[in-house]
């Protein structure tokens, strides 16, 4: 009996594809789930029980956590990555590193089939398909959801008719929940003119009083909350659970997909959001306006090739190596307010602050040069506008 490794979530579309692969393809199922930090020990537990329930061979959780902050979210820091200015890729960062892993470990099983739940209309096909054709290229890709084109109604119907029972009204919203934010995704978002309601965030809105948080980073990396060196990892999983209940961080991301249509994916993603603004308020203070303007160029390919799932491109190395060197000096604290559904980043402290008051103050006065200085200087920078101006008689008139 072939070997077949599923990339498996316990959801409606994982499950339908453990039922379908045995049943009517005659596989024998090797699930795997690849925790990214959006698994607690008793959903893994929970989710371990229902892949054995639906007639697997084996099941096994790998722990890819601290190599997704090392290997992709660390350089989405570096690089304040947020597609179109509003997502912190938090899906699409994520399937890279699923990817990736459910690659290798096919490899270490000897499959010679691998399979996942993505439907043909998203971008995850893309991602998973491009990963192992790079990583497992001799390993066959079986995609039930994408080939047979089915609903999500029909899935449910093909369950139940095998004994699966699915609660409808929670498979409404395909909910994933990982490090690095949360995507909800449901009949609103294939809309364009539809919200999503209240009920239908993960976390419900339940802190209002405000409160103050310091994150401390070093070399652009964030290791301590309130002062507490916990860690880059700790410290996104502690500010998620801090800023959540606020409901910051909620929002609904449009965008061109891989594949050339619009799509709407709703977040929630406060830990994200603060870090990002945290990070690039230091880096505002610490970094010169050359480095900040390269960094946005590189930055933004660098993200657009992350969510297209292209990590494995050599060129990805060289833009990380990019971004670690302009890291060198974004150290210091960052003090950020939290309130209902907002955040404010208060102010930066860092012995790299170039805003330093022993060159002078914007506005105010300088230490750094004279008047006469400033004179001829402004003199020599529009020298070649002048000329112009002057060669053309005042331009178009």
């Amino acid at each position: 009996m072939k070997k077949v490794v599923l990339a498996f979530s316990g959801g409606l579309d994982t499950s339908f594809c453990c039922i379908y692969l045995s049943k009517e393809l005659g596989l024998e199922i090797h699930s795997v789930v690849v925790n990214t930090g959006g698994f607690s020990a008793d959903e893994l537990r929970a989710i371990e029980e229902r892949a054995y329930a639906l007639g697997v061979k084996s099941h096994s959780t790998i722990d890819e956590t601290e190599n997704y902050y090392r290997d992709t979210i660390k350089y989405l820091i570096f690089g304040n990555v947020l597609k179109n200015a509003t997502y912190p890729l938090s899906v699409s960062a994520e399937r890279v590193c699923q990817a990736t892993a459910i690659a290798n470990y096919a490899k270490k099983i000897g499959a010679s089939c691998v399979a996942h739940g993505s439907t043909g209309a998203g971008n995850d096909q893309v991602r998973f398909d491009m990963i192992f054709n790079t990583l497992i290229p001799g390993v066959e890709i079986i995609t039930p959801i994408r080939d047979l084109k089915l609903s999500r109604e029909e899935e449910i119907a093909y369950l139940a008719k095998h004994g699966v029972e699915i609660n409808a009204e929670k498979a409404k919203y395909s909910i994933n929940k990982g490090l690095w934010g949360t995507s909800v995704g449901g009949a609103e978002t294939l809309t364009s003119n539809k919200y999503l309601p209240e009920t239908a965030w993960p976390t419900p809105v339940t802190s209002s009083e405000p409160q103050t948080v310091t994150i401390d980073f070093v070399k652009g990396e964030p290791v301590a909350l309130n002062g507490d060196q916990v860690g880059a990892v700790k410290v996104i999983q502690q500010l998620q659970d801090l800023a959540q209940p606020y409901g910051i961080g909620r929002d609904i991301h449009v965008g061109d997909t891989i594949i050339g249509i619009k799509g709407r994916v709703g977040f929630e993603a406060a830990g994200p959001l603060i870090i990002i603004k945290a990070h690039h308020t230091l880096e505002k203070h610490t970094l010169t306006k050359w480095q900040l303007s390269w960094k946005d160029q590189i930055s933004g390919f660098y993200g657009n090739y992350m969510h297209e799932g292209q990590m494995h491109d050599p060129v990805m190395r060289d833009m990380e190596a990019f971004l670690r060197s302009a890291q060198e000096t974004v150290t210091g604290r960052v003090i950020i307010e939290l309130h209902p559904y907002r955040f404010i980043v208060v102010g930066i402290e860092s012995e790299h602050d170039l805003m330093s008051t022993k060159f002078g103050s914007y506005g105010e006065m300088n230490e750094g040069y004279t008047g006469d200085d400033v004179k001829g200087f402004a003199k020599i920078f529009g020298n070649q506008t002048i000329i112009w101006h002057k060669v053309n008689q005042g331009g178009t008139e």
